[in-house]
């Protein structure tokens, strides 16, 4: 065997390591290989350097896939970055307190995160842009808009299965949930939702986007201890944030 290893021509070499990719599961080194190689050879790599620059690309580009795959098993409806958000559009919020959630560290320590204010003044993007950062970091992400959560949990609820729909959210790292306070809610889906949260309580994190302020949301859950309740499961060691009440999205429009 080892003789002929030492009489391998290069095109049999080039083929034995296309194999051997495929049976191991090696996509990126599969295809970095040739270039890798020539580059080894005119920068007159050692074999340890060329090694570890095949095994570290294949490293990064799993990352990269694996963080993929969360954002899309997020459900986001539509990609937002913090990159593209306008901080100078909307002086609300404080560019500082975004890029510290931005690392994540809130979701690790399972707290909450409130973004308060008008429509057009930035709190989906900034709940899908954190999001993205969550996911990217590693982290279980779920979105959902607060009106097809519910549903979602009546539905569960008459198909017998809301204990595993509920079991369910709560397992992820995050759960976002938007445009909560558009709509009332019945009783019986506003307790559904209570269960939802009840089941992350300080464990896993939980954040969502309102158009109301905290003092509105009983027209959202018309019973007052639910809201109540409700209320101190999400602010609870959380983070609020106020975006105001200027859409700077129709003040983009006219200009």
């Amino acid at each position: 065997m080892t003789a002929r290893r030492r009489t391998m021509s290069e095109q049999a070499a080039d083929a034995a390591v296309d194999q051997a990719c495929r049976m191991l599961r090696l996509p990126t080194i599969r295809a970095r290989f040739p270039d890798v190689a020539e580059q080894a050879i005119r920068d007159q790599m050692s074999y340890r350097v060329f090694m570890a620059e095949l095994l570290l690309a294949e490293c990064d580009d799993r990352a990269r896939r694996r963080s993929e795959r969360r954002i899309k098993a997020a459900a986001f409806p539509r990609e937002k970055s913090l990159r593209a958000f306008d901080f100078d559009a909307n002086p609300n919020i404080d560019p500082a307190t975004i890029h510290t959630l931005a690392t994540s560290d809130w979701v690790k320590r399972g707290e909450p995160l409130c973004l308060i204010g008008d429509s057009g003044t930035g709190k989906s993007h900034l709940l899908i842009a954190l999001g993205t950062e969550a996911a990217m970091a590693g982290y279980r992400v779920k979105y959902a808009l607060a009106t097809k959560l519910v549903n979602e949990l009546v539905e569960a609820a008459d198909e017998m299965i809301l204990s595993k729909t509920i079991a369910r959210y709560g397992r992820v790292d995050l759960l976002m949930i938007d445009e909560l306070g558009y709509m009332e809610l019945d009783r019986r889906g506003a307790e559904m939702l209570f269960q939802v949260l009840t089941e992350r309580e300080e464990k896993n994190s939980i954040a969502i986007a309102s158009n109301e302020s905290f003092s509105g949301w009983t027209k959202t859950f018309t019973d007052p201890r639910l809201c109540a309740a409700i209320v101190d499961r999400l602010t609870y060691k959380g983070t609020i944030i106020e975006t105001g009440t200027d859409s700077y999205r129709l003040a983009h429009s006219r200009g």
